[in-house]
C-alpha cells in the first residue's frame, strides 16, 4: 500500500479561492495541483494524475460543465466535485447529469468541502454516462440562490429523470407548477405531455370524470348512436406528467381510486375497454397540512404514502430573503420582454423590500414589481415608492368576522359530507380547534416577523402559553 498521500486537482479561476482552498486541503495532509483555466485542467487530466477533482463551472477560457463529459470519458473512475457561484437549477440538474459526485453551491464553508472530498476518496465512483438534457434558459424559470432554494434544486436534480412520484408542499405563490413544470421540462418525458388539474377549482362530482373520462353520449338509443367519450387527464397525460394541484382539496372517492391507480398502475376504461395501464408520472403538490387531513379522516393515509415518495417542500417568500433582488430584476426583464417601462429599484427600496413580510410569497412580488414599473413615473423605484404599494396591500383593521365563521362552516360541512353518513371519531371538537389555532399562531408570528412578544399581544395569550403552544404544535419559532 502506498504512503503518498492522495492527489486533489483544484480548477479555480479566482486566486484568492484557489489559494484558500489549496492550503485547506494541504492542511488535511493532501498534494494539491491546480489551475486556473480549463487547458490546464485538461493537461492535468490528460497527465493521469489526481484522485479528486475540484472545479469551479465559470473558467475564463470555458465552462467546465461543457469539458466534464470528456473528463469522464478520459478519467471513468475520477471523482469530481463542482462548485460554483451560478446557483441555478439548471446549474444543478447538468451536474446530476454528468455524473458529479457532489455539487456545492458558492459560498460554502471550507468545512464542507473538506468533508466531501473524504467521502469522494472513501467512495468508488461508479457515475453514470452523461445523458442528453432538455435546453431551457440559464437562471430559469426558477431562480433562487438562498441555501433554502439551493436544497431544492440539488433534490430536484436527484430526481428529475426518474419516474418517482413527487408531493411538492409550500404556501400559495411558491411556485409549486413551476417547480412541477421543471421536474417535466429537465426530465425524460419532456417530449410527451405535461397536464395540469386544480382539484381546489373542480366540484366535487366532477373530480373523477375529470381525471378518468365520462360517456358524452345524450340519446338513450345506444344502439343507433354511437357512443362518445371524453377522455380524463390520465388519458390525456399518457406518456408524461399528470401534475394534481391541491391535492388536499380532493373528495374521498377520487381518492380512493386515485391510490388504485398508485398501487396497480392501471385504471379502468370509461370506454369499457377494461383496465389501462397508466404510463404516467404523478407530481401532487398542497399547500394543506396533509397530516392534519388525515388526523381529521379527511384525507387516506395509504394515499399520502403512496404519494410522498419524494417530498418537496418550497419555503415561504420571507425565508428566502436573499433571493428578492434578483427576483426583482427577473422580474423587471420579463416586463421589459412584456413591453413596461425600463425600471430599477434603489438600494434602500430592495431593503425595503426585504422588510415585507409577503403573506402571497413569490408571485405577490411579481405582481409588485409589475404594478410599481407601470403606476410610478421615476425611472429609479424609490423605497417610498414601496412602502405606499405595501401599505395599499396591507389587511385593513376591520376583520370580517362573519366571513370566517362561514369559511369554518363550509370546512365543517365537507368534513361530514366526506363521511359519507358515518360518525366522526371521537374528539371532533379538540382536532377542530387544533386546525384553527396553528394557522392563527403562524400567521400572527409572521406578521410580528416572529416577535413572539407582539404576536401573544395580539393573540390576547401570555407570553409563556405562546411558547408552550408554539413547542406542542411544533411550529418554527421564528414564523
Amino acid at each position: 500500500m502506498s504512503d503518498k498521500p492522495p492527489v486533489i486537482l483544484v480548477a479555480e479561476d479566482d486566486k484568492s479561492v484557489r489559494l484558500v482552498v489549496r492550503q485547506a486541503l494541504a492542511r488535511q495532509g493532501y498534494s494539491v495541483q491546480s489551475s486556473g483555466n480549463a487547458t490546464g485542467l485538461w493537461k492535468l487530466i490528460e497527465s493521469g494524475r489526481g484522485d479528486v477533482l475540484i472545479t469551479d463551472v465559470a473558467l475564463p477560457d470555458g465552462d467546465a460543465l461543457d469539458l466534464l463529459p470528456r473528463i469522464k470519458e478520459r478519467r471513468p473512475d475520477l471523482p469530481v466535485i463542482v462548485m460554483s457561484a451560478r446557483s441555478t437549477l439548471l446549474t444543478a440538474v447538468k451536474t446530476q447529469q454528468i455524473g458529479v459526485f457532489e455539487y456545492l453551491p458558492k459560498p460554502f464553508e471550507l468545512r464542507s468541502l473538506i468533508e466531501v472530498t473524504d467521502r469522494a476518496l472513501k467512495t468508488n465512483d461508479n457515475t453514470p454516462a452523461p445523458t442528453a438534457h432538455a435546453k431551457i434558459e440559464e437562471g430559469g424559470p426558477i431562480i433562487g440562490r438562498s441555501r433554502p432554494m439551493q436544497d431544492v434544486f440539488k433534490a430536484m436534480a436527484r430526481v428529475v429523470n426518474t419516474d418517482l412520484t413527487v408531493l411538492i408542499s409550500g404556501d400559495s405563490g411558491t411556485g409549486k407548477e413551476l417547480v412541477a413544470r421543471a421536474l417535466h421540462d429537465l426530465g425524460s418525458r419532456r417530449d410527451h405531455p405535461f397536464v395540469a388539474v386544480n382539484l381546489a377549482a373542480l366540484p366535487h362530482e366532477f373530480v373523477e370524470s375529470e381525471l378518468f373520462g365520462r360517456s358524452m353520449t345524450l340519446s338513450a338509443d345506444t344502439a343507433s348512436v354511437p357512443p362518445k367519450f371524453q377522455p380524463g387527464k390520465f388519458e390525456m397525460a399518457e406518456g408524461g406528467t399528470l401534475f394534481l394541484d391541491e391535492i388536499g382539496d380532493m373528495p374521498a372517492d377520487a381518492q380512493t381510486r386515485l391510490l388504485r391507480v398508485l398501487q396497480d398502475g392501471e385504471y379502468l376504461s370509461i370506454a369499457g375497454n377494461g383496465t389501462v395501464r397508466a404510463n404516467v408520472r404523478i407530481i401532487a403538490a398542497t399547500n394543506r397540512n396533509l397530516h392534519h387531513l388525515m388526523q381529521q379522516g379527511l384525507f387516506r393515509e395509504d394515499l399520502f404514502y403512496r404519494l410522498n415518495v419524494v417530498p418537496l417542500r418550497l419555503p415561504p417568500l420571507r425565508e428566502r430573503t436573499e433571493d428578492i433582488a434578483p427576483l426583482v430584476a427577473h422580474f423587471l426583464t420579463q416586463g421589459r420582454e412584456d413591453g413596461l417601462p425600463v425600471k430599477s429599484f434603489a438600494p434602500d427600496a430592495i431593503k425595503t423590500l426585504k422588510g415585507w413580510h409577503w403573506p402571497g410569497n413569490v408571485r405577490e412580488l411579481e405582481n409588485l414589481v409589475r404594478r410599481l414599473a407601470v403606476l410610478h413615473d421615476e425611472t429609479i423605484i424609490s423605497a417610498e415608492a414601496v412602502e405606499a404599494e405595501l401599505s395599499a396591500d396591507a389587511p385593513k383593521n376591520t376583520v370580517q368576522v362573519d366571513s370566517l365563521s362561514v369559511s369554518v362552516e363550509t370546512h365543517i360541512k365537507r368534513y361530514f359530507d366526506a363521511l359519507n353518513g358515518d360518525m366522526p371519531p371521537p374528539g371532533l371538537y379538540g382536532r377542530v380547534l387544533r386546525e384553527v389555532e396553528e394557522p392563527l399562531i403562524v400567521a400572527t408570528l409572521a406578521i410580528t416577523r416572529g416577535n413572539q412578544l407582539r404576536a401573544a399581544d395580539i393573540l390576547g395569550l401570555n407570553r409563556n402559553t405562546l411558547r408552550k403552544k408554539i413547542k406542542e404544535l411544533n411550529i418554527k419559532a421564528g414564523r
